[in-house]
């Protein structure tokens, strides 16, 4: 099997998530016949603006607003089945039929997730994630010690009562004796609403795996779509202040049960600020006083949430790793706008940790804990309306503000890749293809 004409293109966050990545998934997802998620659940979320419509999607890929597109919710995913039908039913009251398929293989969030995390949250401390609540980690944890749930599961009513009875047991065990909490959802209640769940579902489950690789040796295109950025990462990034899948590129043939043995286009989503949503050392995070008016531009308020998120100045330790870890080929450069009229812009080149200057991400978080950012302070941009956003992308890449374009430069040259996407406002109409 051979990649030919960009058939596989797996589009990823370089830092911790929030980039933008729903816009250029959507950007790229018309000219795709299949849209992939292959991790994460519905703690991510991404915002697209079609035309004045916008749409906020929490596990359907970013492709199901094209009829063409097949959209499929991988085996790497957890599912809640209550938010993925409401999420349906909500597509359906705007018109729109979801051209879906889930994995059988994909594990399903339970109610004793949710109070399991809630529980942990609060035992963790100062090395919590700062979770969303929705029982990401426990149902991950359950994969692991193999009497997780499966969606395939739900339509088999012997099988998961058996598997159900294990689970809940083993949950609320804990939440009750280690916790010391009250759960008082009863097992059957669970069964029954569940099971129901999974007749809603029925027609959308399938053995994904198989139809992707049939896809894939026919040449058909397929757009793998992660959820988060590169410093959530279990594995690579800054444990253990993360989420609980892995979403750096190389999980995709993993998420989805396809080893595509091949060369892919990787995308690295990369906004041109930082932001936070939850705890961890953040490097070049603004104090308050100075983060509300970027903030409030920028509109960082989580997707799924609505927090405030953290904002900072662009981190290029964090994106220059992102390049090496999931082996990214160009980067899509988000948010340029929000930056207009900013005299000076800083970009954090390096850390200074204990005096010594480092320039790739540490593992330590005694180190991060300690890093400080060092800056170059590069000259900004004017103001720009969105006529004049709307003619430079007419006019391409040339035509930007001799400071964007050094701006733009000074990253590509910093961490070794190329931009090859330039994003200048949120509609699908304001973006450079260089």
């Amino acid at each position: 099997m051979t990649n030919t004409n960009n058939q596989l293109t797996i589009i990823v966050g370089t830092q911790w998530g929030d980039e933008g990545k729903g816009k250029i998934t959507d950007f790229f997802a018309e000219k795709s016949d299949y849209v992939v998620r292959f991790q994460g659940g519905n703690n991510a979320g991404h915002t697209l603006v079609v035309g004045d419509e916008i749409y906020k999607l929490h596990l359907i890929p970013s492709g199901v607003l094209y009829p063409k597109a097949i959209s499929i919710i991988g085996n790497g995913v957890v599912v809640d089945p209550k938010v993925l039908i409401e999420e349906i039913t909500e597509l359906q009251k705007r018109g729109i039929e979801p051209n879906l398929k889930i994995s059988e293989r994909a594990h399903v969030i339970m109610p004793y997730h949710i109070a399991m995390d809630e529980a942990l949250s609060g035992h963790q401390g100062n090395l919590a994630a700062g979770s969303t609540k929705r029982g990401i980690a426990p149902v991950c944890a359950d994969k692991v010690y193999r009497h997780g749930i499966r969606i395939g599961d739900l339509l088999e009513p012997e099988l998961f009562k058996e598997k159900l009875t294990k689970s809940y047991n083993f949950n609320k065990s804990i939440i009750e004796k280690v916790f010391n909490l009250s759960f008082a959802i009863t097992l059957e209640d669970i069964y029954t609403e569940y099971l129901e769940y999974g007749k809603k579902i029925a027609k959308y489950i399938t053995d994904t795996e198989v139809e992707l690789f049939k896809a894939f040796k026919q040449d058909k295109k397929i757009l793998l779509e992660g959820a988060q950025g590169m410093s959530l990462d279990p594995d690579h990034g800054m444990y253990p202040h993360g989420t609980s899948t892995n979403n750096v590129a190389g999980y995709a043939s993993v998420g989805v049960g396809v080893g595509f043995n091949c060369t892919a286009k990787v995308i690295g989503i990369t906004k041109v600020y930082v932001s936070r949503v939850g705890n961890s050392p953040f490097i070049t995070e603004l104090p308050e006083n100075e983060a509300k008016a970027l903030r409030d531009k920028g509109n960082e308020y989580g997707t799924t949430t609505g927090r405030p998120r953290r904002v900072g100045w662009l981190d290029l330790v964090q994106v220059r790793q992102a390049v090496r870890v999931s082996g990214i080929t160009e980067l899509a450069i988000m948010k340029l706008d929000i930056l207009a009229g900013f005299p000076e812009i800083k970009v954090c080149v390096a850390y200074d940790i204990d005096g010594e200057r480092i320039e790739e991400m540490p593992a330590s978080l005694t180190k991060l804990r300690k890093a400080k950012p060092i800056y170059e302070i590069l000259p900004g941009w004017p103001e720009l309306s969105e006529i004049e956003c709307n003619d430079f992308v007419k006019n391409n890449f040339e035509a930007l503000p001799e400071n964007m374009k050094k701006y733009i430069e000074f990253i590509e040259q910093a961490v070794g890749c190329k931009a090859s996407i330039i994003s200048l406002g949120p509609k699908r109409s304001q973006t450079i293809i260089r």
